[in-house]
């Protein structure tokens, strides 16, 4: 597989990819559901919730992280977290603007 050239796209643009990779996976859906129904953050293991393996559910946090979407401290073993609302927020707008520009010019 050839090399992405992101250095092409504008910020926004790449910006959108990576928070879209997120919601692209039913899993990470899941994670997203899950903690947005907590009362709090969470400082426990969600394996038991989610039904997948504990390193399958990290490397869904660590998407899920880098893409800005959680809050908290992931230190080691210690990891407690919380969704990044204000993220959730600016996103959205993003995605608001993309549709409210797009001009239908099809059947």
């Amino acid at each position: 597989m050839g090399a992405s050239k992101l250095d092409i796209y504008s910020d926004d643009i790449n910006q959108m990819a990576i928070v879209a990779k997120v919601f692209a996976h039913p899993a990470r859906v899941a994670i997203l559901q899950y903690i947005s129904k907590q009362d709090s953050c969470i400082c426990n293991d969600i394996v038991d919730e989610i039904g997948l393996s504990q390193p399958t559910i990290s490397q869904h946090l660590q998407v899920i992280n880098n893409a800005g979407l959680l809050k908290g401290n992931f230190k080691g073993k210690s990891i407690c977290y919380c969704l990044d609302v204000e993220r959730f927020q600016e996103f959205q707008v993003q995605l608001n603007r993309f549709f409210n520009t797009t001009t239908s010019n099809c059947c």
